[in-house]
C-alpha cells in the first residue's frame, strides 16, 4: 500500500508539492493555518499565478486524492510522511533566515505524530536545522519518528514541471528506512531517469544554499562585466553569448540586468 502524504504549508512550494504528489497517484492532505487559503485551495484555485497548477490542483481534488485542512490532528492521523514546506524568509534587519515557521510547525505537529512517521523538510534552511529538528522530535514526538531533508529546486513559471520532472532529487537521511520511504515516494520520477542522490543532513541542507550562491554569483559576475564593457565600449550581450558557449560556463543566468532578487537567491 502506498504511503499517504501530508504537506505542511500551502504557499508557493507547498501548494505545488501537494498537487504534484497527488498527480503522481498519492493520497495527499495539505495543511495551512490560514482558513481563507484553505477555502480557496479546496475549490481548486491557488492564491498566486503558476502556469498549469490550477488544472493539476482541481483534477486531483475531483479525483479524491487531494484535500486541505487546518487541523494538525487530522494531518497526523492521515499521513505516514509529512513534507514541511513553510517559508523561511530573510529575518527583518538581519542576514539570516527567519526559522519561526519551521520550528513552529514541527512543534505543533510533534504531539500528534504516529510512531514511525517520517518528517521531510523541503524549506531552505541553515546547516544544522535537520539535526536540531530530529532532536526536538526525539523529545516531543512518538517513538521512531524520523527526519529527512529533501530540498526543492523550483523555478517560478516552471514549478509543476520542476516537481514532476526535476533535474535531480537530493535526500539527506540517517537511516535506510527513511531512504527507502523516499525512494518509494519518488519512484515515478526516478523511473523517468531523474538522478536520486542520498546524502547526510548537512550536505542536503547545503546543496540548496550552494546552488543559490552559484546562480547569484553568475548574475553578479555578468553585471560586473557589464560595467567593464561600458567603460571599454564593448557589448556585454555578445560577450555573454561568447563565454556561454564554453560548456564549463554555460549561457544560463548570464543576462546583465538589475541583479538577483526574489525569495530564494538572497538566502
Amino acid at each position: 500500500m502506498s504511503p499517504r502524504l501530508s504537506v505542511i504549508g500551502t504557499g508557493y512550494l507547498g501548494a505545488t508539492h501537494a498537487a504534484c504528489m497527488a498527480e503522481l497517484g498519492f493520497d495527499v492532505i495539505g495543511l495551512d493555518v490560514d482558513p481563507a487559503k484553505i477555502a480557496l485551495l479546496s475549490t481548486g484555485r491557488v492564491p498566486f499565478y503558476e502556469p498549469g497548477l490550477d488544472d493539476v490542483l482541481a483534477r486531483n481534488i475531483e479525483a479524491g486524492r487531494l484535500s486541505f485542512t487546518s487541523s494538525w490532528e487530522d494531518v497526523a492521523a492521515f499521513a505516514d510522511i509529512h513534507f514541511i514546506c513553510v517559508g523561511t524568509p530573510q529575518a527583518a534587519g538581519a542576514q539570516r533566515a527567519d526559522m519561526s515557521q519551521v520550528f513552529g510547525s514541527i512543534s505543533a505537529l510533534a504531539p500528534h505524530l504516529r510512531p514511525g512517521a517520517l518528517v521531510v523538510g523541503k524549506s531552505t534552511v541553515p546547516v544544522g536545522t535537520a539535526a536540531e529538528l530530529q532532536d526536538l522530535l526525539a523529545r516531543e514526538a512518538a517513538e521512531g519518528v524520523e527526519v529527512a531533508w529533501n530540498p526543492e529546486f523550483l523555478r517560478e513559471g516552471f514549478a509543476v514541471q520542476d516537481t514532476l520532472h526535476p533535474d535531480r532529487l537530493v535526500v539527506g537521511v540517517r537511516s535506510q528506512r527513511a531512504e527507502d520511504l523516499l525512494r518509494e515516494v519518488y519512484a515515478p520520477v526516478t523511473a523517468a531517469g531523474t538522478p536520486f542522490l542520498v546524502t547526510d543532513f548537512p550536505t542536503a541542507e547545503l546543496v540548496k544554499v550552494a546552488a543559490n550562491s552559484f546562480l547569484a554569483t553568475k548574475i553578479s559576475f555578468i553585471n560586473a562585466m557589464a560595467e567593464v564593457c561600458e567603460a571599454a565600449g564593448a557589448d556585454v550581450t555578445r560577450l555573454a553569448e561568447a563565454i556561454g558557449y564554453d560548456p564549463r560556463i554555460g549561457n544560463r543566468f548570464l543576462a546583465a540586468g538589475l541583479g538577483f532578487g526574489g525569495g530564494c537567491l538572497p538566502k
